[in-house]
């Protein structure tokens, strides 16, 4: 059985070291690397779309990576329990026509037994900002 360290029932020290396990992977803009930190059948909301399955989430990652160019993540511990954590983050990035955004929002992630996430909620403004005002 896969299996994915640290395993629920998360400390607030394991809780913060799947955040940046999470981080260090989204950051590597790699979305199979990505897909094999959620069950087969995982479930999404990201903003209005909804992705189920690893599959689906390389597929969403892909197209996101190719339209968010120079991507660079930060999330931030909120709170944990048994197998949920919630995260902060914000994000930046460049599109095709050279625009800066900065991206917030909130994440609640659940976990099954195995320390693979069943299920990630998130919640996501963009804000275009100009270039100088970049900090992440």
């Amino acid at each position: 059985m896969e299996k994915k360290f640290p395993l629920p029932p998360f400390t607030l020290e394991t809780a913060k070291e799947k955040i940046q396990l999470a981080e260090d992977a989204w950051n590597s803009q790699n979305p199979e690397k990505v897909s094999m930190a959620y069950t087969v059948d995982s479930e999404w909301r990201n903003r209005n779309v909804f992705v189920n399955g690893r599959e689906e989430i390389v597929a969403f990652l892909a197209k996101k990576w190719e339209k968010e160019l120079d991507y660079k993540l930060k999330k931030e511990y909120w709170a944990h329990t048994d197998n949920r954590i919630a995260v902060r983050f914000e994000y930046e990035y460049r599109n095709k026509e050279g625009k800066w955004f900065r991206a917030y929002g909130n994440e609640n992630w659940e976990f099954d037994e195995n320390g693979l996430m069943a299920k990630r909620y998130a919640s996501i403004n963009d804000l275009e900002i100009d270039e100088a005002d970049r900090h992440v």
